[in-house]
């Protein structure tokens, strides 16, 4: 298992941190670890899921923002032009 702290699972991009934390949760379900081995495999865990959640949340906010934009194109263009 690699040292990598947080800050450095930070710079996985989603797909990365989604297939290496199925790869823990294997793992784990494979047991034969030792406990210390295993408490060190589900924090690791823990850490590419709020990673994971984070990916996701940034991507739900981008698609909101730009459905957001596309009503108010669409409301802009069905209002009528305004008589002079």
């Amino acid at each position: 298992m690699s040292g990598r702290t947080e800050a450095e699972l930070a710079g996985l991009g989603y797909e990365q941190a989604r297939d290496e934390l199925a790869d823990v949760v294997r793992r784990l379900e494979a047991g034969g670890l030792s406990l210390e081995d295993s408490l060190a495999l589900w924090e690791r865990g823990e850490a590419l899921a709020r990673l994971c959640e984070r990916h996701l949340a940034g991507a739900r906010e981008r698609v909101e923002n730009a459905l957001a934009v596309a009503r108010e194109s669409d409301a802009a263009q069905e209002q009528p032009p305004i008589a002079e």
